[in-house]
């Protein structure tokens, strides 16, 4: 079973605005809710794959109730945690360039997180997936995902793959996830590197992650692709498919979607990567989050 830990989900609120100007009154031309975050959205795709999951995560107040209620409609597998405060509200504002404007998240408490390790040891088994991904709430520290993996190390044989910015990924490595997935900001964030590094250097910062745990590292790079080094010593390259730029959300979030269902299918890293990258392209391509068929289209385009 692949489960996905969302800490921190909210509802998007996206808004088109065409020529959008500071301090004065702008009109959207265009408007949409979803839900988000980053372990809902992995959770939606696989869905869309036909891979069975299950969301799990906190909510909290008028917000939180608004996404179970979006989750339940969509048909997705859940058992969210009630916690205090509010699900944030993040705003994705389109005009010539993307911009986001995004909450700070409900309160989440120690205790919340004790009831999610519950949760978690009596679903857990050998061979399950444990997907962990996205920011913490602000009550929660650079640790929070480190904690968790300390909580249910006593479960063996699970594959645990992260998506994380800065400390809240590397204090994860210690734990040897299958896989975790930096985007190339990221990686230049983590090495304090201060240009974008080419596919060779990204490949270097990516052993470096593994020499301090982490078993297969890919570094998503937008419409420049994607690098990735695996525990059978390889490292590979795949371009991006060209294509027009719609949203951004969710790439990163199905380019784990789409790698974790090839590799389940087929066992084959390069496979999954490629996969993997369509997925991610697809997913730009379109306003919501690509269907199977349109993945498969882009797949195509790439072989």
């Amino acid at each position: 079973m692949i489960y996905t830990v969302t800490y921190n989900p909210s509802l998007d609120y996206y808004v088109q605005v065409n020529m959008l100007k500071s301090g004065v009154v702008n009109r959207t031309s265009a408007e949409r809710l979803a839900v988000g975050g980053k372990g809902l959205n992995v959770s939606l795709a696989l869905k869309e794959l036909g891979d069975d999951n299950m969301a799990l995560g906190f909510v909290a107040g008028f917000t939180g109730k608004a996404i179970c209620e979006k989750v339940t409609a969509l048909g997705l597998k859940f058992d969210f945690i009630e916690v205090e405060g509010q699900s944030r509200i993040n705003v994705k504002i389109k005009g010539n360039t993307e911009t986001d404007i995004n909450g700070s998240g409900a309160q989440v408490s120690a205790n919340d997180v004790n009831k999610l390790v519950r949760k978690l040891k009596k679903l857990l088994k050998e061979g399950d997936w444990l997907i962990v991904c996205g920011s913490v709430p602000s009550t929660l520290n650079e640790t929070a995902y480190s904690e968790l993996f300390r909580k249910l190390k006593s479960i063996k044989g699970v594959n645990l793959v992260v998506d994380a910015c800065g400390k809240l990924l590397t204090e994860t490595l210690k734990y040897k996830p299958f896989l975790i997935k930096p985007n190339i900001f990221e990686l230049c964030e983590i090495f304090s590197l201060t240009t974008v590094p080419d596919t060779k250097g990204v490949a270097a910062c990516a052993r470096k992650l593994q020499s301090l745990g982490a078993r297969n590292v890919i570094v998503s790079m937008g419409s420049a692709g994607a690098v990735m080094v695996t525990d059978t010593d390889q490292a590979m390259y795949i371009r991006a498919a060209r294509g027009q730029l719609v949203n951004s959300v969710g790439a990163g979030d199905s380019m784990i979607a789409g790698f974790i269902h090839e590799y389940l299918k087929t066992g084959n890293y390069f496979k999954a990567l490629n996969y993997a990258t369509a997925a991610g392209s697809a997913c730009a391509f379109t306003k919501n989050l690509a269907t199977k068929e349109q993945i498969e289209y882009i797949e195509s385009l790439m072989l």
